[in-house]
């Protein structure tokens, strides 16, 4: 037991969906005695609907509140914001069209208990006019999250234009924020039990080949990771910066190692400012530039919440219009904003989002056990993709040069 206890989380959930998957070939004759497992995860999905809303709510808020300052330092934080911004537009595309195209989940053909689906988003005109509610308290009843990340960025922008008379609801909400941290853990430490009562009714109801098409998922978020590092950022390093690819990625290589094993932007950041100094970055772009993305550059979550998001829809086959595909990668994305540290973050999001366009949560279960492997692409597509920003802004402030020291360099002037 003391050995069970000592295991890291992602693990417990690897095993308990290999329980899972093992009871549910068991029961695959008597389905109806598998049904006894779904409780376990019917309180597990409650519990995550429980504290996704304050979380996604008091992260994106306090969020948007540090974002805001990017006013003291004027140029660098508005060439960072609109860096981040088109990267984040290129990684939807990308993500949308390996999930159309590669289609992971057709054909499994479950069966979802019920959805809403793109009955709740009939037309771009309509799902824009929904974003901005006129009742704060029935947003977060009816559990509208399109309309609590209105209402959070709102907040945020509130909070930090009256200044110093803002800071008792910021503390207010950071407390809150904290609190929300702290059941998350708790919460999250009752996902291999809810793994298992989601897992087992689906194997005993359709049969192993459930299972089959998760690889297909895996080479499809990879590909798009690949896609993403080798064309977007290295297209926008090799125009935009002084820099040639083979210097910049050998420079952020340890960067990349550490993140891709840690899954944590935050954890890796000291190595990504030390990468950012073999490139003779200045501190002064770099100290910003890479703390705010760790906090909201979110590329690699926003190429995951699409073809997962897709994934699932399609196992259940359900056909998502391109304004909800759109509204997947936009809720998932912006709910990531100032969550990049919380535990458990990524299966909480993608909660949110499949109940933003009517998706079953229970298809959470299909996906949790390989959730490790993709946030290690993730994170290395979030920390390349920070780098990236740090040379570009640099060169496009005029803030840093290359020394003649560093091999490949071509000498500009600082002005």
């Amino acid at each position: 037991m003391k050995r069970i206890a000592k295991l890291k989380l992602t693990t417990k959930i690897f095993i308990a969906l290999i329980i899972g998957v093992v009871i549910g070939l068991f029961l695959q004759n008597d389905p109806d005695r598998a049904i006894i497992f779904q409780p376990l995860g019917d309180i597990y999905i409650n519990l995550i609907s429980l504290i996704m809303v304050p979380l996604v709510f008091t992260s994106l808020l306090l969020g948007v509140s540090n974002v805001t300052d990017i006013k003291k330092v004027g140029k660098i934080g508005l060439a960072t914001v609109v860096y981040f911004m088109g990267t984040t537009i290129v990684a939807v595309l990308i993500g949308l069209l390996i999930s159309n195209v590669i289609q992971p989940g057709a054909g499994m053909n479950l069966v979802p208990e019920a959805t809403s689906s793109d009955a709740d988003f009939p037309s771009v005109v309509d799902t824009i006019v929904t974003i901005f509610p006129g009742n704060i308290m029935e947003a977060f009843l009816e559990v509208d999250m399109l309309q609590i990340i209105f209402i959070s960025l709102l907040l945020g922008i509130g909070v930090v234009r009256v200044g110093e008379k803002g800071e008792a609801f910021r503390k207010v909400v950071e407390s809150i924020y904290e609190v929300s941290i702290s059941v998350t853990h708790i919460i999250m430490q009752f996902t291999p039990l809810g793994v298992i009562g989601l897992i087992v009714p689906v194997v005993a109801t359709n049969g192993l080949e459930v299972l089959l098409p998760l690889g297909r998922v895996i080479f499809a978020f990879y590909l798009a990771v690949a896609l993403h590092i080798g064309i977007t950022y290295s297209l926008t390093v090799k125009f935009w910066s002084q820099y040639k690819l083979k210097d910049f990625f050998k420079a952020i290589l340890p960067a990349q190692l550490v993140g891709f094993t840690t899954c944590s932007s935050s954890a890796t950041l000291p190595v990504t400012l030390n990468s950012m100094e073999e490139l003779h970055i200045n501190k002064e772009v770099s100290g910003f530039v890479l703390p705010l993305g760790a906090t909201i550059n979110m590329d690699g979550n926003a190429l995951y919440q699409g073809i997962t998001a897709l994934f699932i829809a399609q196992a259940y086959g359900l056909e998502l219009s391109i304004v909800s595909q759109l509204t997947v990668v936009a809720v998932g994305t912006l709910a990531s904003i100032g969550a990049a540290g919380v535990p458990g973050a990524g299966m909480i999001i993608l909660s949110m989002v499949l109940s933003s366009v009517g998706l079953p949560l229970d298809g959470i279960a299909l996906v949790a056990g390989i959730d490790r492997l993709l946030d290690m692409g993730r994170t290395l597509t979030n920390i390349t993709g920070d780098a990236s920003a740090t040379v570009i802004v640099s060169q496009l402030l005029n803030k840093g040069k290359r020394p003649k020291k560093v091999r490949g360099a071509q000498t500009q002037s600082v002005n």
